[in-house]
Formats: C-alpha cells, structure tokens, sequence
C-alpha cells in the first residue's frame, strides 16, 4: 500500500526543516499549529499533489510532534497512518492510530495529533463542496447543518476497495500528462466512496423513493429555496401527484406547499436582514435572489409574516 500512495516524483520536502514543511502545509493542505520539543532536530519529509479539488499529500516530521488546529473549517481530512503511531485527542476521548488504520476529521472538529518519532502518514483533503455536490448529484438528503462524519476511525482492510481507490488517485496524480476531466470523475467516486462506505448524517434513500417523507421534502425546500420551485415541480421530485402532496402539506403544516415555500423564503431573508455578517447591498437585490420580483407585494408578506417592513428590519441593524 505505501508504494501505491505517493513516490518521490510528488517529494517537495526531503530531511527538512519541520517549521518549513508545516508552513508549506498550511498554504496547501490545511491550517495548524506544530509543536516539536526545544531539544529535537528532526528532518521532515512532504510529497504533495494537487488533484483537481482534492489536495494529496504523505507527510512525516522524523520526530515526535505535536499537530493542533482549531478546526479546519471548509475541508475534511481523511489521514492514514503508513507507519509507526500516531493519539489522537477528542472530546473525553482518544484513540491511538497504527499502521493500516484511517482517521476522519470533519471540518467542525479541533484537530489534537501527536505523532511518533517514525511517524508517517497519507492525508486527502476534501472540501466540503464535493460531498455537498456528490449529494445533490445522488439526490441525497444532506442535513442542512452540514455533513458529519458519525464515526472517525476505521481499519482500511474493513473499507473494501477504498485502498485500491487511494492508490488509483495518487498513480493518476503522478502520471506525466494529467487530464483534469479524468481527476474530476475520480473526485465524485472518493466523494461517493466516503459517503456510501463510512457512517455519516446523510440519507442515502433519494428524494425520490416512493417513501419520501415530509422531512426529505422540506429538506430540499431548503437547499433551494433560491430556485424556482412551484407545487407540481415538487410533487415530480418526490414522486406523488400534485393532489398527494398537497394534503401532506395541509395534513403534517396546515398550509400548502407554496404557502411554506414563501414563508421559508421570508424567513430566510428576515434571517439576513437581522444578521450584520450576512452581505446585503440592497433589498431589491436580496428579494430578488429568492424570486420575489413584485416588490410591493414582497413588502406585504413580510410585513403579515414579521410585523413590520423589511426596510426597518434593515435599517435596525445598522
């Protein structure tokens, strides 16, 4: 497996300086802080790729080092150890990773890694927006506070064909006329291979299985809220007639489908008015965005739903 991930045609850093590696680190693969003890001089080690979306790299400091980051934000890291140990430290918890094993840090989670001396290992760094995007490809129900991983400690050997997968991605990373279309392909099957093989948030059952529930369907209300969605073209995504969805809105709301469309619209502009880091130039630009193009009227039905003007909600908080 260790040949397979990375050979010295992607080596950026060979027996360097550990502080020069890290800084190189959080350019290209994420932020954190190193902390090497005063009486070390160890020599590390980086190869590093840029696969379409995806950031490749093998990393080993050559000597035991500390590794801390607030959290990682945008990205997730998938890490597996190829040689000697590595503790991880999470909330009332540790775990201690050996060669073979694979550890997941979701963009959300403080990153605590103290590694051995030997201690080598491959890291992917995966954005966020590629499992958004492999989701919505599959019609996925990804919660709307973002995509977790349950579980972030895995034996590869338990991850049938994902070693193959990651040998797959660093060969076609090193090949000598690289095709961005051919890495794309390869990002939505790690992307899927994540989702599908490892325990997370997401449903798997598409909005269009004949059971969908209210909840699925709500749920991509949201992830659309700015599109064009009207009644019938909802009922074809959840796969009922019309009729079937209507009475499951007044049933489980009391409203009807485009009734609670336009009051999650409502609300979600109410929600960026009221919040001084969302940027809004204008009000006409912001109702615009969500599709309301008859301003008089968009200015009636916020003022029924939220007691007042969307202009005072604005200029309150300035």
């Amino acid at each position: 497996m260790d040949s397979r991930l990375l050979s010295e045609r992607s080596s950026v850093f060979h027996h360097a300086d550990p502080y020069a590696v890290s800084d190189y680190v959080n350019r290209h693969v994420g932020q954190h802080l190193i902390g090497l003890a005063k009486t070390a001089h160890p020599q590390a080690s980086l190869n590093h790729r840029k696969f379409a979306e995806l950031d490749l790299c093998r990393i080993s400091y050559g000597g035991s080092v500390r590794v801390t980051s607030l959290a990682l934000e945008t990205v997730y890291h998938l890490q597996v150890l190829l040689q000697g140990n590595c503790l991880w430290r999470g909330h009332k918890r540790e775990q201690h990773l050996v060669p073979g094993e694979l550890l997941l840090i979701n963009p959300d989670d403080p990153v605590d890694l103290t590694y051995s001396d030997d201690c080598e290992k491959f890291i992917l760094k995966v954005p966020v927006s590629v499992l958004e995007s492999v989701c919505d490809e599959q019609r996925w129900l990804r919660p709307s506070d973002g995509i977790r991983f349950r579980r972030n400690h895995y034996r590869l050997d338990d991850l049938e064909g994902f070693t193959s997968l990651l040998g797959m991605i660093c060969q076609e990373a090193e090949a000598s006329d690289p095709l961005l279309r051919v890495q794309e392909h390869y990002v939505q099957i790690i992307g899927s291979k994540l989702l599908s093989l490892l325990d997370t948030n997401v449903s798997r059952e598409p909005l269009n299985a004949p059971s969908a529930s209210l909840e699925r369907i709500l749920a991509f209300i949201e992830r659309n809220l700015k599109q064009d969605l009207s009644a019938e073209s909802l009922a074809a995504q959840a796969r009922m007639s019309p009729r079937s969805l209507y009475a499951l809105f007044e049933r489980q709301l009391g409203v009807t489908p485009m009734q609670h469309i336009r009051q999650r619209k409502l609300a979600r502009i109410h929600a960026c008015l009221t919040d001084p880091s969302c940027p809004v130039r204008n009000l006409t630009e912001l109702a615009l965005d969500y599709g309301f193009l008859h301003l008089g009227r968009f200015s009636d039905s916020y003022r029924q739903q939220f007691g007042e003007l969307p202009s005072h909600t604005f200029k309150r908080r300035h």
